[in-house]
């Protein structure tokens, strides 16, 4: 059965989604969320807070209690198998054989979804290449590094073309470098039109790549839209200041900011957003201290999260 997929409907659509387990626990509770094509969104919350569950029913490894799922305009419920055909999946877990070949995992994962064998060879080759893997697509994957597992399952995830692809975790574990790496083909993949959901506990890796996210909280969406409009909501910016010289053994202090030095050389300031830096800088330079340059701080979006999770976690207390 082939999905009937409504171009001009969300790429998911959730209805009031409610999750409750065996033993009592109420995992969402009446969660209503919109992904819209082309978009890469996170969904971001701390542990426990229902993430888990959400991508879990969403893939279809979970059933949900109440509410719908669509997968642009397909029922998950009314159709199970044809909506799970656009969906892509990569699970925190490395959950393929570690002593298969990395082309050989890519084409039989194809396969399973009747792509035809050698459009598969040709999908596995090219994503290989995508994922710079191609030179390891005949080695045994248990000798690839842990950056390389978790490019073969973005890789893996995209041989059946999904039109939605959905990373949980995706870059855990693995160092700056590769996860700079792995950045720059999710944004790829991203422009060539596969809409992507991400879940990440790296919050400069959400700011960084996504245009749109939500916050959920004890299994309610607490806050949601575009990242740049939530950010705008934080009325303190913090700034890294580097100096010209050595700093002098007392700062001078600034009514209405913070200002403490990170090294001899280094200032960390936050200031309101409304405050003028014409203020800052005639300040310092009172002081005799120099800026050489400056940029911002990448908290922003962490301290939107402490702030909306705490107050949260603070009110069910």
């Amino acid at each position: 059965m082939v999905a009937q997929i409504d171009t001009d409907s969300p790429a998911l659509r959730l209805r009031d989604l409610r999750k409750t387990y065996d033993n009592g626990v109420q995992a969402l509770k009446g969660v209503s969320l919109e992904v819209a094509p082309g978009d890469f969104f996170a969904l971001l919350g701390p542990n426990g807070a229902g993430k888990s569950t959400l991508i879990g029913i969403v893939s279809s490894l979970v059933n949900l209690s109440e509410g719908q799922v669509q997968v642009f305009g397909s029922d998950l419920v009314a159709a199970r198998s044809a909506t799970m055909r656009l969906i892509g999946l990569v699970p925190q877990e490395i959950n393929f054989n570690l002593f298969e070949k990395p082309f050989d995992i890519l084409v039989n994962y194809a396969g399973f979804y009747g792509v035809p064998r050698a459009e598969a060879e040709a999908r596995a080759e090219e994503e290989l290449k995508r994922a710079h893997l191609w030179n390891k697509a005949q080695m045994m994957s248990r000798t690839l590094s842990g950056g390389m597992k978790r490019r073969l399952m973005i890789a893996r995830a995209m041989m059946t073309r999904p039109r939605l692809l959905i990373l949980d975790e995706p870059t855990a574990g693995v160092d700056i470098e590769i996860r700079r790496d792995m950045w720059k083909t999710l944004q790829e993949i991203n422009a060539a039109g596969t809409t992507i959901i991400l879940t990440t506990h790296y919050l400069e890796e959400a700011e960084q790549l996504c245009r749109n996210l939500a916050i959920i909280n004890h299994g309610r969406i607490v806050e949601q839209g575009p990242m740049r409009t939530l950010l705008a909501k934080l009325d303190v910016e913090g700034f890294l200041l580097d100096i010209d010289g050595e700093l002098p053994a007392q700062l001078p202090r600034i009514e209405g900011a913070q200002l403490a030095a990170i090294d001899s050389h280094t200032l960390d300031l936050d200031m309101p957003r409304a405050m003028d830096l014409n203020r800052v800088f005639d300040a310092l330079g009172g002081a005799g201290i120099r800026v050489r340059s400056m940029r911002t701080k990448s908290n922003r979006l962490e301290e939107l999260f402490v702030r909306l999770t705490g107050n949260l976690a603070q009110e069910a207390a």
